[in-house]
């Protein structure tokens, strides 16, 4: 089920208060929610000894957020500098970050390197001779290519930008031995928002079978395999939940097995996002126009750069009023903000309760790749970010954009290139 019955509870008892004070659009994240999803994750797999997730700052770079995860002993995948910079900034280091980034210059893997370093992740062979340096240990990136399918959202591997074919792998650990490299890992990541489990166990099988014929040939002995994120959750009613329990059991058999066949065994790291945080958020916005042509539009004080997921993948997102939840619903509508884009539409041909302008309308599971892919295209500028604390407090943890930051890259000193 999209966003829990705890989490709407909770919200739906002050929303009237939390909009008043902190005005709308917003988006507003449950810390029971996300305490909760790490605290099942961690006993989970927990009789996996050594496993870690890695949260993919991509999904929600808020350094409050990461706080609470970090608390729940949680590492974190970067793929840029300034998410280096979060994580560092809230205390990690070393290897509570994993740098995954693709299509990288000598500098970032210096950032990486620099301030006590990171666990590196290389997607390509060619980026070996770009680190500044030789470090202790080293992961890259493996595609299958047409071993495996992917999903709509990464796409067919073999289509895919992402990771080193299996040809490349044994070349690429050969060089880092060469190098000095001491420490090994391997990493991929195939789907995303994957609700079959078996798909992850066979990816934890994949790379099993992969580090196995490189230890024959090579005779590394991998300290870890990370099969990336991709854990998907219940977007729609109809959804069934991802059974994590099974996806234990299953790589945990796998292992067991490994470790009966090699007499040592790889920790499993995983790097989970939208899982941890996407059904602990939710866009809150307010109905502010109705228009009634060849269909019915109700538009809304939020647009697309709040939350682009419908707009780039057709998504769907639950939607409820608040105070109308149980009321019939009306003939389908389309919710729109107010981007010069057609595709500027939270839900399409969605049958809700009729609606009139001050309502509350909530946009659920956009406690991943909401915010954080927004964007300022038209000058909309991106809404603040609350938390609901376990108490029932609701703190501002990011404001929203404004002007001033909008054209904040206009203002500089003067560089001009001489005409020769």
């Amino acid at each position: 089920m999209p966003m829990s019955d705890a989490f709407k509870d909770r919200l739906s008892r002050r929303l009237p208060d939390i909009a008043e004070t902190f005005g709308t659009p917003f988006h507003i994240y449950d810390e029971t929610g996300i305490c909760d999803t790490c605290d099942q994750l961690n006993t989970t797999f927990a009789p996996l000894e050594g496993f870690r997730e890695y949260f993919a700052v991509k999904a929600l770079p808020n350094p409050t957020v990461m706080t609470i995860l970090k608390k729940k002993g949680f590492g974190f995948d970067c793929s840029s500098v300034p998410e280096l910079v979060l994580a560092r900034r809230i205390g990690s280091a070393g290897e509570d970050i994993m740098f995954t980034s693709n299509n990288t210059r000598t500098k970032q893997f210096q950032a990486a390197m620099d301030q006590g370093g990171a666990i590196l992740n290389l997607d390509d062979l060619s980026l070996i001779r770009k680190l500044p340096h030789v470090p202790e240990q080293i992961c890259f990136r493996y595609n299958p290519g047409p071993e495996r399918s992917g999903n709509h959202i990464i796409g067919n591997p073999v289509e895919a930008k992402y990771g080193l074919t299996r040809e490349q792998l044994y070349t690429a650990y050969e060089t880092a031995i060469q190098m000095g490299v001491k420490r090994f890992g391997i990493h991929t990541m195939l789907a995303s928002n994957e609700l079959n489990h078996t798909y992850m166990v066979e990816t934890a099988d994949m790379l099993l079978h992969v580090i196995s014929e490189l230890h024959r040939k090579l005779s590394i002995r991998f300290e870890f395999i990370n099969i990336g994120g991709g854990l998907g959750i219940p977007y729609s009613p109809e959804d069934a939940p991802f059974d994590l329990a099974a996806m234990a059991r299953g790589i945990g058999h796998s292992l067991a097995e490994f470790k009966k066949i090699n007499a040592w065994v790889p920790r499993l790291y995983m790097e989970s996002g939208r899982y941890i945080t996407g059904p602990h958020g939710a866009l809150v916005t307010t109905v502010i126009n109705h228009k009634h042509i060849y269909r019915n539009y109700v538009g809304v004080d939020a647009s697309m750069s709040a939350l682009m997921r419908p707009g780039i993948y057709g998504s769907y997102h639950h939607i409820h009023i608040h105070g109308k939840e149980h009321l019939p619903v009306s003939g389908p509508v389309d919710v729109i903000g107010g981007l010069c884009e057609n595709n500027d539409k939270f839900a399409v041909q969605r049958s809700l309760p009729e609606t009139r302008e001050g309502d509350l309308l909530i946009i659920h599971d956009t406690g991943a790749h909401g915010q954080s892919m927004g964007f300022n295209y038209n000058g909309h500028l991106r809404p603040k970010e609350l938390l609901l604390k376990k108490d029932g407090s609701v703190v501002l943890i990011r404001r929203a954009e404004t002007m001033d930051d909008y054209f904040a890259t206009l203002e500089f000193d003067p560089l001009v290139l001489p005409a020769p």
